[in-house]
């Protein structure tokens, strides 16, 4: 991937984030931290709603030719988001214990928002 793909990626990954926490908040979601890292991998969002950490993984499609935006979750990044989630958890115990994972899956046509799904994973 060239470097102005990877910037183009990167713009539009972000507006994806932005909608997402924006879609979030509007629904009850607080905020902890975006763009967690660890030594395990990468959490887009952080959030709590219902004395549950919910750790969001945003995915963005401006074309259907790659197929739905959810179906780019792996079972191999599922399970990154898990011992990142976990690594999480233990490092804030302050917080509570309770965890889910969820996909924030946006569909974007024309440059708005077509449709957005909250997936959550098992």
């Amino acid at each position: 991937m060239g470097l102005a793909s990877k910037l183009h990626s990167s713009y539009f990954g972000n507006l994806g984030e932005s909608y997402a926490k924006k879609l979030l908040q509007s629904k009850g979601y607080r905020i902890l931290e975006t763009k967690f890292r660890s030594k395990f991998g990468e959490i887009d969002l952080v959030t709590l709603k219902d004395n549950t950490i919910i750790f969001i993984e945003v995915k963005t499609r401006w074309s259907n030719k790659f197929g739905k935006p959810e179906e780019s979750v792996t079972k191999s990044k599922i399970k990154k988001l898990k011992r990142t989630a976990e690594y999480y958890s233990l490092t804030n115990p302050n917080l509570p214990r309770k965890l889910l994972i969820q996909v924030v899956a946006i569909e974007i046509e024309d440059n708005y928002v077509a449709k957005y799904r909250i997936i959550t994973v098992d």
